[in-house]
């Protein structure tokens, strides 16, 4: 059985694209996300796309956006067996941390992620940073949820939302959990 995932896209660098005209960046077109990143269709889950109707840009996030991002987890629960939120980085852990303390008793993984550079760029962590997140979104043992929190995925890194800090803009490693151990790591295999 296929598990569903419900990806939320409320805006940021990973949802955006270089127009190479004027050199400036326009928000991608998640309709054609299947098209552009054939290999989601590979993962044993069916997505399902929810983006803002205007993405937010990340310092601009706050307790109004919390609210939509939990009122539509809250809505959608039965639904899906999943979700993940896509999220510019600049304030992924606020939203993280919020969403922890607002979606109390989570018995699915509620995962965010984000990219340092923009979806269509050559050199992208975008790509990996969302195939490796719907895996996670989608990580069932025997019909029960491995991860059943909110939680940040950022290279090869899952921590736990409330516990995660982002402490550079420059590198692709831009996460942290400076106190907490993290929740799990991706390479070759997927530990948790």
């Amino acid at each position: 059985m296929k598990r569903k995932v419900l990806l939320i896209y409320t805006g940021g660098t990973i949802g955006m694209e270089k127009d190479y005209t004027t050199g400036s960046l326009v928000p991608f077109d998640f309709s054609t996300i299947f098209k552009r990143i054939p290999e989601m269709n590979l993962l044993e889950c069916e997505v399902s796309v929810h983006p803002f109707e205007k993405p937010v840009d990340s310092s601009d996030m706050g307790p109004n956006e919390w609210r939509m991002i939990a009122e539509w987890i809250h809505k959608n629960y039965n639904a899906f067996d999943g979700f993940l939120i896509l999220h510019g980085t600049d304030t992924m852990s606020y939203t993280a941390s919020a969403l922890s303390f607002m979606l109390k008793n989570l018995s699915k993984p509620v995962i965010l992620t984000g990219s340092q550079l923009p979806i269509g760029d050559l050199r992208t962590d975008a790509k990996e940073n969302l195939l490796t997140s719907l895996y996670y979104a989608s990580l069932y043992d025997n019909d029960e949820a491995v991860i059943k929190e909110v939680a940040v995925y950022f290279e090869y890194k899952l921590l736990r939302g409330n516990r995660s800090l982002k402490y550079s803009a420059e590198f692709f490693d831009a996460y942290q959990s400076p106190n907490y151990p993290i929740l799990g790591q991706s390479g070759v295999h997927l530990n948790i």
